[in-house]
């Protein structure tokens, strides 16, 4: 669930146009990100001066994440996390089939090893119903 930028992406856009423009006039990049970010009303220069570094990672004059790496990296991590969850289910499950299908009786079930956070696998009695 990402959250919404409070500064739509074309003011960031233009923002970092402006610094890249307007940088020859001043003595840094500091002092060219501060004046951009007064003239447009962002927040801070700090605001504005992760957006033009990023903005430089995603044009390749500065080594680092790209923004599209960042996002596929982020979609992955999801997708990992979704599989590990779906992984411990099946592990729970076929460990609660094992006990059903074999003649094992409650109480050696109950002591079976179960992934944490699968407690309807340790119902006492699961293994003897059919």
């Amino acid at each position: 669930m990402s959250r919404s930028s409070v500064y739509p992406a074309e003011l960031r856009q233009r923002a970092v146009r402006m610094v890249a423009e307007v940088r020859p006039n001043y003595d840094s990049d500091y002092a060219a990100i501060t004046a951009v970010a007064q003239k447009l009303g962002i927040g801070t220069a700090e605001t504005l001066r992760k957006w033009v570094r990023q903005a430089q990672v995603d044009t390749g004059a500065r080594p680092g994440v790209t923004s599209e790496e960042s996002a596929e990296i982020k979609r992955l991590r999801r997708e990992v996390a979704e599989l590990r969850r779906a992984n411990e289910i099946l592990k729970a499950a076929s460990v609660f089939f094992a006990a059903e299908l074999t003649d094992i009786g409650p109480d050696l079930a109950a002591h079976r090893e179960v992934p944490a956070g699968c407690d309807w696998a340790r119902r006492p009695g699961a293994a003897s119903r059919r």
